[in-house]
């Protein structure tokens, strides 16, 4: 990759550390940045592309297999228990074998399950393959946001973790024209219908990342042989600073922690929104009037586009005033006010992707700046447990949301009552959040 210029994105002022000037401080921080976030972020994307592109494979999938939106709800959603069961453990293990190693598991085992789903003929199969590919990647985000721990402090991993996280929001850019073109060109081919081919083709990605992840990613700083020796002494020395004023909790103490459940649900109420978007967004626009899978896939892309300049925005926002609260509560009432508007466009398609767009933006740009908030105070093992705990707690949204949503569909025969109920649950998270003592988590 060549090396990036002097305004690079990904280089960010601060103080000096001892001896080391400010400009040599942001220049390792630079060259970090470069070294990790391509990769990271990419393995994100295909990761959350392999996660959600179930939403388009039911646009063919429930039709070929007969599955209702309760079935299909029930099934995009289950991933999230095989997840939840393992999340801890995974994370446990990723911080005593490295990142490397145990990501690149991740990544292969998933895509493989997730190419495997192209074979399913059943509800029955449909649930297994769910709850399996659930299992397989459970650790890899919260492995990731402690990873990032290891590598960046508070001041700089708010936009760190916002930039890695664009992946979700890239997943959709890309993955909707791309996944709305799949089902549309392949349908077909070789005898196979086009969610098979939508299966097979966006699982082959990961597999390829995770063999990547192997060769090039490096678990400590004290392993990175591209670094310097006084390149390595800086990073370790503001690490070393940092979580100094942490707290290393025992695995009980966090499972007990009032702080630690409260973080949860500030992020089960988010995620609340994001999946109950990611899920049902294709649905929402072709019950609009659009018809023809490639140009509901343009059209998803949309939203998603616009949450990748909000989330930028807004965390530099974050790390340059360090303030966090404020920050992930704004987005997250603006994303509760895209979706209460959207019941009210929904049948007309340019004010509903207006709405979809608000809604979409404000869901993502709130997630990554909430992971300021509970690094901002758990080190060591305990950030391991506490952080692999918020995100499976917070991700039994990711099962409750889309099948709550199918139901409420299923029952009423519209998205209206769906659609309020994220919305609450965007403001519960708002709320919560700014009930979090700013002394903790400002920095």
């Amino acid at each position: 990759m060549a090396s990036p210029n002097p305004i690079d994105p990904l280089a960010m002022p601060g103080a000096g550390a001892g001896a080391a000037s400010a400009s040599f401080e942001a220049a390792t921080y630079r060259k970090v940045s470069w070294r990790l976030l391509p990769l990271l972020l990419i393995c994100y994307l295909v990761a959350y592309l392999d996660r959600v592109n179930v939403g388009f494979a039911k646009l063919q999938m429930a039709q070929a297999l007969h599955l209702s939106d309760a079935v299909y709800g029930l099934g995009a959603g289950i991933f999230f228990l095989g997840y939840f069961l393992f999340e801890i453990p995974s994370n446990l293990i990723l911080h005593r074998v490295g990142a490397r190693l145990w990501v690149a598991r991740i990544m292969v085992s998933w895509g493989v399950i997730s190419i495997l789903t192209m074979f399913v003929t059943t509800p029955a199969m449909f649930y297994t393959m769910r709850f399996l590919l659930g299992l397989a990647e459970a650790g890899f985000f919260p492995g990731i946001i402690l990873y990032l721990t290891y590598w960046y402090p508070a001041h700089r991993r708010g936009r760190m973790t916002t930039w890695f996280m664009t992946a979700v929001a890239l997943s959709g850019v890309i993955g909707g024209p791309v996944s709305g073109y799949i089902l549309k060109t392949f349908d077909g081919t070789n005898g196979w219908q086009g969610w098979q081919w939508l299966f097979l083709l966006e699982g082959l990605p990961s597999v390829l990342a995770g063999v990547l992840v192997f060769f090039l990613l490096d678990d400590r700083i004290s392993k990175a042989s591209w670094l310097s020796t006084e390149e390595k002494q800086l990073l370790e020395r503001n690490i070393g600073a940092e979580d100094a004023g942490k707290e290393d909790m025992p695995l009980g103490t966090v499972l007990s922690s009032g702080r630690v459940w409260l973080m949860s649900a500030i992020y089960l109420s988010f995620v609340m929104g994001l999946y109950g978007v990611s899920f049902w967004l294709p649905t929402i626009i072709k019950a609009t009037g659009v018809k023809d899978p490639f140009q509901i896939g343009l059209l998803a892309a949309i939203p998603f586009a616009a949450a990748v300049v909000a989330m930028l925005v807004v965390a530099r926002s974050a790390d340059k005033y360090r303030e966090r609260r404020w920050h992930v509560a704004i987005p997250g009432l603006a994303g509760a006010l895209g979706l209460v508007l959207s019941v009210g466009w929904a049948h007309n398609t340019t004010l509903a992707m207006a709405a979809l767009t608000l809604a979409t933006a404000g869901i993502i740009t709130a997630l990554p700046l909430f992971w300021s908030l509970p690094t901002a105070f758990l080190a060591g093992a305990g950030a391991a447990a506490g952080i692999a705990m918020v995100n499976s707690i917070g991700n039994l949204a990711g099962f409750l949301s889309p099948y709550a949503v199918g139901w409420l569909k299923q029952t009423t025969g519209a998205n209206d009552t769906g659609m309020y109920m994220l919305a609450a649950f965007m403001v519960l998270g708002a709320v919560l959040a700014l009930s979090v003592p700013a002394r903790l988590v400002d920095k």
